[in-house]
């Protein structure tokens, strides 16, 4: 058992939370756009609530939902567009002698 109670440490040879999140928004950086595009989203709606009018709450909520996971699905649909032109199209540019 660990002296210091209370805080989780990972293994040794795992990255922290941190480490792993940084490596990760590199390796593919849409993620944390799109993550923060559902995160506006919500807090927009979250600021109009109070003039959503006669709309029912219920309403609000699905519209909220939707343009998250619209932002989302976006930000899954771009990255998978820029893998597709990594690997493809500017890995034929870099080498134009193989086919």
């Amino acid at each position: 058992m660990s002296a210091n109670k209370g805080w989780w440490m990972p293994p040794e040879g795992e990255d922290s939370v941190s480490k792993k999140f940084l490596r990760k928004s590199r390796e593919s950086p849409l993620v944390p756009i799109g993550l923060g595009a559902c995160l506006v989203v919500v807090a927009y709606r979250i600021y109009r609530l109070k003039a959503r009018g006669p709309t029912k709450m219920s309403i609000h909520l699905i519209h909220t939902r939707v343009a998250a996971q619209a932002c989302a699905v976006g930000a899954i649909m771009l990255g998978a567009v820029y893998t597709m032109y990594r690997d493809y199209i500017k890995a034929r540019a870099q080498d134009p002698g193989e086919k």
